[in-house]
């Protein structure tokens, strides 16, 4: 995060307040442990899974009334009615609240839009698509025109293109953007985007909120990961954490939107570098052209790495490289999610929790609506050692969902007797980015 976000949040490294001091093994040791893990399961793979094993129709069916209920008309009124609650709120916060520390606004955007829903998606599934307010805005109004709620000026064929677009820019907001935190930036960046997607969601229709949508898009690939979700016929089942993204289809921009979702936490990892930030404070160019510049870079090597990785594995494979990087997109997810809750876990906990307790007084005047004002972040949650705990757990668990993924999709894209030759591009990319992350986290 930007000094101009992470000033109320000193207390709490935005990667987590774990050390090497607090590891359970050395440093080099985890290093090489990490490398050994991905490289054992390959292994194992290669010998014992031969086949494609993950199906569309897989997963334990949740009872009829459960599956009823998540269903109903009532149960989703609720949520969407809490959605439109916060929104207002928050907006009330935006537009008459104190530019202070103590408004809520930056810790409901920068904490609980991009981490909360994450972490809550990989949990409960992709739920921003229902409570989208962008959605139910645009509902209203067409509402009030009389026009069919599937009406689209032109039909949307961008895929991800916009979400990735959406999500870059949001990340730039708050890593690199001066003044991120005031409220004359926050209004802007907010209406905005209220704006831009309200346009976007009139001209194109449902497919764009489906699809283009950056939070929605954030939202769905990373609820992908949660063992509630749907089977191909549409019925609620529990399932393991493979199934999700592999249920997820090759639209245009898949590769750059989940090499946005891994790259720009990757890039706040590195922001953090001393001899990064002593080499950015000492140029003569002003610091938010080489932010910004590191920033799309972390997101481009991550899109190139995947995409040589696949080619060169398609090509060993024997087949064509069309599409393969595409293809092997979706095996980033569990990566990126391990990445995001082992650098934001801390933030989470503390900042969430703090953002709680800024709810109370939206306005700054010293009120207490919610009762929440005295809250206060449980200490054994953000623990140097039960953090670093885990970030090591994180990152090295999403690695080896990472090359599971990419072994399944493998033994399906690729001949049989050449489906373990041609993942080596893969696996030696999974080792270095494991390496990568686990350096960048605990680097101090």
């Amino acid at each position: 995060m930007s000094v101009a976000v992470a000033g109320p949040l000193a207390m709490v490294p935005t990667h987590g307040v774990g050390s090497r001091e607090d590891l359970p093994l050395p440093f080099n040791l985890l290093l090489i442990g990490a490398g050994l893990a991905l490289v054992v399961s390959f292994v194992a793979l290669g010998a014992l899974w031969k086949q494609p094993r993950l199906h569309r129709e897989d997963g334990r069916l949740l009872p009829i009334m459960l599956s009823l209920a998540l269903d109903s008309a009532p149960v989703r009124a609720v949520f969407v009615v809490l959605s439109l609650v916060i929104t207002g709120w928050t907006l009330a916060a935006l537009v008459a609240g104190a530019d202070t520390a103590n408004n809520p606004v930056p810790s409901v955007v920068y904490v609980w839009l991009w981490v909360g829903l994450a972490f809550s998606s990989m949990l409960f599934g992709g739920y921003w698509r229902l409570v989208n307010p962008v959605r139910w805005l645009r509902r209203g109004l067409l509402a009030v025109g009389r026009i069919e709620e599937d009406f689209a000026l032109a039909e949307y064929r961008l895929g991800y293109w916009p979400a990735a677009l959406g999500l870059l820019a949001f990340a730039w907001l708050e890593l690199v953007a001066p003044d991120n935190a005031d409220l004359f930036t926050m209004r802007v960046a907010i209406f905005g985007y209220l704006l831009v997607s309200l346009v976007l969601g009139l001209a194109f229709g449902p497919a764009y909120l489906r699809t283009g949508d950056p939070f929605t898009a954030w939202s769905s690939l990373y609820g992908t990961l949660s063992p509630l979700g749907r089977r191909a016929d549409g019925r609620w089942v529990l399932r393991t954490p493979l199934h999700g993204p592999l249920m997820v289809d090759a639209q245009p921009g898949l590769l750059a939107v989940t090499s946005v979702m891994l790259g720009t936490t990757a890039y706040d990892g590195f922001s953090g570098e001393t001899r990064w930030y002593s080499f950015v404070q000492s140029s003569s160019l002003p610091a938010a052209v080489w932010e910004t510049a590191a920033l799309v870079t972390f997101c481009l090597v991550v899109a190139g790495s995947l995409a040589l990785a696949a080619v060169l594995s398609a090509r060993l494979a024997g087949v064509s490289p069309r599409g393969v990087a595409s293809a092997f997109a979706p095996s980033l997810l569990p990566i990126a999610a391990g990445y995001l809750i082992a650098h934001y876990w801390s933030l989470w906990v503390w900042e969430g929790t703090h953002g709680l307790a800024k709810m109370s007084d939206p306005l700054g005047t010293g009120a207490n609506l919610l009762g929440t004002a005295g809250l206060n972040a449980p200490e054994a949650l953000i623990a140097p050692g039960f953090v670093a705990g885990v970030q090591v757990v994180s990152i090295i668990t999403g690695h080896v969902l990472g090359v599971v993924l990419a072994h399944e999709r493998a033994v399906a894209l690729f001949p049989r007797r050449a489906a373990v030759l041609g993942q080596l591009p893969l696996l030696a990319l999974m080792v270095v980015y494991t390496v990568g992350g686990l350096t960048l986290l605990f680097s101090s």
